[in-house]
């Protein structure tokens, strides 16, 4: 008698309960289509447009981030240092070079899930285009380790996984044109452990 509601029932809770795993599964899975890949950075120039595609909408939606319009601003991540190699917090990078033109630019230490990191202890873990400091030739170099270092250096929590987040705000970069030509910092690993 309470067989086949049972089993409807059953059935119901299967499909969606596998629906809503396998979606969430997916949206965890990719950040959207169109990427350009710039070196160890990545971006998704249409991602906060009326074009971009479900994924990157669905993102947007789970997130609740304030998202900059096309001309406003791009947001680069890089999960992997130029060698490939996942960035991890027991090893000391580089990043060197110049960013594309922008009128401001963060850079931000952040978790896997891309919210900033905060050390609590005081530590840089964020730096911008007002404080950097630059040799005459307009390059910097900012060093992302655990333990300080002299000049820019943003500090890395003590252990675990990390992205860096690099805002370009107001940058004709974020134009479908300036995308042809664009050049973004290198980001190289200097050492593991105490070296």
């Amino acid at each position: 008698m309470f067989r086949v509601p049972l089993l409807v029932a059953l059935s119901l809770v299967i499909a969606f309960g596998g629906g809503i795993v396998f979606t969430l599964l997916a949206l965890d899975a990719t950040s959207g289509f169109g990427a350009i890949k710039l070196g160890a950075w990545q971006a998704f120039p249409e991602m906060q447009t009326a074009d971009a595609d479900p994924y990157a909408k669905s993102h947007r939606a789970r997130a609740g981030r304030l998202l900059y319009g096309t001309a406003e601003g791009l947001v680069f991540t890089a999960s992997d240092d130029d060698g490939g190699a996942r960035l991890t917090a027991n090893c000391t990078y580089r990043i060197s070079g110049q960013t594309p033109p922008a009128r401001l630019w963060t850079l931000f230490i952040a978790g896997n899930d891309g919210r900033p990191i905060e050390d609590g202890a005081g530590r840089p873990s964020t730096i911008n285009s007002w404080v950097v400091l630059r040799k005459p030739d307009s390059t910097f170099n900012i060093t992302v380790s655990s333990s300080a270092q002299a000049g820019n250096w943003l500090a890395l929590p003590p252990s675990g996984n990390f992205r860096l987040v690099w805002t370009l705000l107001d940058s004709p970069a974020a134009s479908n044109s300036g995308l042809i030509d664009l050049g973004m910092p290198k980001l190289e690993k200097i050492g593991c452990g105490n070296v």
